[in-house]
């Protein structure tokens, strides 16, 4: 059994699901995050949304007039001929991309930090490597790192609903501070500080729901990630924090951009492998190296870093030496071997670490 590939302009590439309504799907799950980032911050919300999607959306455009090739004669008929050729895909791709770029930002963010990140996701994200469907790396994903390392500076003070003591994110302000200071409720339901998109876990556990109902998003990248990180947060709360193992692993599941990374940005259909046990891999992968970021990294947040990272591996987990659709015994061993050589290294690491 091969996997189900459409052979035409992806995302088709990836699976047979309709582009077309596999991004409004997106879209329609991308809504309620939105609409409570709006409610929440009001116009510092629209303002960075709406730059976020021109920006994705006109590169986009500018790229496929510039390198689409057309009969015609005179100026005027060579961009009604390639104008023909735009289609509802152009414009819905990168106003998803645009949307989540735009979720992942403080709503304080300077206009100036917004445009660049979102230019530099689309263009270098996904232009360069010949635009709708062939881009290996998340152009959302790609845009927020890119102005995280770049534009750090410009993030101290962004979060305009903030902790008044700290001044912090939630994530930053750490374990037990963070889960002292706010209700698992507030978790829950986006009454703490964090980028727009990421605060309301109840929404993007809704659109979540919602993409895989609509068969728009493979639950297996987001499943086997969200596993493996769970496992591996309860190990480290089980060695450093004995007493508060359950509070422990709730901040760090509802805290941060863990849930909606999962849900909208590990489902990615081009930049996600193929075949049904790569996805599992990739979950595998990605859940790993979020919890390694936040757990031993510098940084409070490891979601975008560790998608990144995940998207150069996709071509290694795609080689068709090894690269099968069928769950065989060699799957389930390997995965089986992986995920506890993972688990094992971990507690042993973390319990070094504590001494």
């Amino acid at each position: 059994m091969t996997p189900s590939i459409v052979k035409k302009t992806s995302p088709y590439i990836r699976k047979e699901t309709s582009t077309k309504r596999m991004m409004f799907d997106v879209l329609i799950a991308l809504t309620p995050v939105t609409f409570f980032s709006i409610y929440k911050y009001g116009l510092d919300a629209l303002v960075r949304i709406l730059i976020s999607l021109v920006v994705f959306i006109l590169t986009e455009l500018i790229f496929f007039l510039a390198t689409t090739k057309v009969e015609g004669y005179t100026f005027k008929e060579k961009l009604q001929a390639k104008f023909k050729k735009y289609s509802i895909n152009h414009f819905s791709a990168p106003a998803v991309s645009g949307l989540i770029y735009a979720m992942l930002l403080p709503d304080k963010l300077s206009l100036y930090v917004v445009f660049m990140g979102a230019l530099f996701g689309a263009f270098v994200g996904k232009m360069i490597f010949g635009g709708l469907g062939y881009n290996i790396f998340n152009p959302a994903a790609l845009g927020r790192v890119f102005i995280a390392v770049t534009f750090a500076g410009f993030f101290q003070g962004s979060y305009g609903f903030v902790d008044q003591t700290s001044g912090a994110t939630a994530l930053s302000m750490g374990f037990p501070n963070a889960f002292n200071a706010y209700q698992l409720t507030d978790l829950f339901v986006g009454n703490i500080p964090g980028a727009m998109g990421e605060v309301h876990s109840l929404l993007i556990l809704v659109g979540a729901i919602y993409l895989i109902i609509r068969k728009s998003a493979d639950f297996r990248p987001m499943v086997s990630a969200l596993v493996i990180f769970t496992v591996l947060t309860t190990i480290a709360g089980i060695i450093l924090y004995p007493y508060h193992v359950v509070e422990y692993v709730l901040f760090h599941l509802l805290s941060g951009g863990l849930l909606f990374g999962l849900a909208f940005m590990v489902t990615d259909p081009v930049t996600s492998p193929i075949t049904r046990p790569g996805r599992w891999y990739y979950g595998l992968i990605i859940g790993t190296l979020i919890f390694m970021i936040r757990t031993f990294g510098a940084l409070p947040e490891g979601v975008a870093f560790a998608i990144l990272i995940a998207n150069v591996l996709v071509p290694i987990i795609d080689y068709p030496r090894w690269a099968t659709n069928r769950f065989t015994k060699k799957f389930f061993l390997t995965y089986g071997l992986s995920f506890a050589l993972i688990c094992v290294i971990s507690f042993l690491v973390l319990g070094g670490y504590t001494i």
